[in-house]
């Protein structure tokens, strides 16, 4: 397991205040409330350790395939359905939406191998990621993915506790499957949009895995 590069600044500031909240508890507290002094030392611990965590990337036989759509986030998937795209395609495709709690690896990465058509920031609200507005009034950032089979569309969607999206990719470049493409912190949701005669290999409430879980694959 390694630690993300977006999380060098979180994990230094948490450990920053990690030693001064426990310098100054034992120093003041500890000679008459000794509990108090363990609880304060054992809270904030548990909560650096979640931070840490937060930024792992953990050691993966990552899934390549030619007309492979590998799954570009850790979670579960919440939606798979027809929906109306208003923002780039202006006609109908199939959306598959994966959520992501706090406890999941965050990094997101190409579900595609192609070239970037399209890549664009939103600013919007921030409501919980698993609300069905999320994907058109959150602040997100949208990417296109060309693949010789098809557009595959990629939404970095910003949640209730993730105010920041981190995304890699710019119009032009050439990505390849499973590379990073971006990160959202804390707690989120990423969208993809397919082709409609897209096989979709995944279920409802199925727990996946980026980088290695296939959503479906390109006709």
């Amino acid at each position: 397991m390694t630690i993300h590069k977006e999380g060098y600044k979180s994990i230094l500031i948490s450990a920053i205040l990690f030693a001064v909240i426990n310098l100054v508890s034992f120093n003041l507290i500890s000679g008459y409330m000794a509990w108090l002094t363990w609880l304060i030392f054992i809270a904030t611990l548990v909560l650096f350790l979640f931070i840490i965590s937060f930024f792992r990337i953990p050691r993966r036989q990552l899934t390549v395939g030619n007309d492979l759509i590998v799954c570009p986030a850790d979670g579960k998937v919440v939606v798979i359905e027809e929906v109306y795209d208003e923002e780039y395609f202006k006609d109908k495709r199939l959306q598959v939406s994966v959520f992501m709690s706090p406890a999941n690896v965050h990094v997101n990465r190409n579900p595609v191998t192609g070239e970037v058509v399209y890549n664009h920031y939103h600013k919007g609200k921030f409501l919980v990621a698993w609300h069905p507005k999320s994907s058109t009034e959150n602040e997100r950032h949208t990417a296109v993915i060309r693949h010789p089979k098809g557009e595959v569309l990629v939404k970095q969607i910003a949640g209730a506790l993730a105010k920041r999206i981190v995304n890699y990719l710019s119009v032009g470049q050439k990505v390849e499957q499973t590379a990073e493409l971006g990160f959202i912190k804390f707690g989120s949701r990423v969208d993809l949009l397919l082709p409609l005669d897209t096989k979709i290999t995944v279920k409802l409430n199925e727990v996946v895995k980026g980088g290695v879980t296939v959503i479906g694959s390109l006709k």
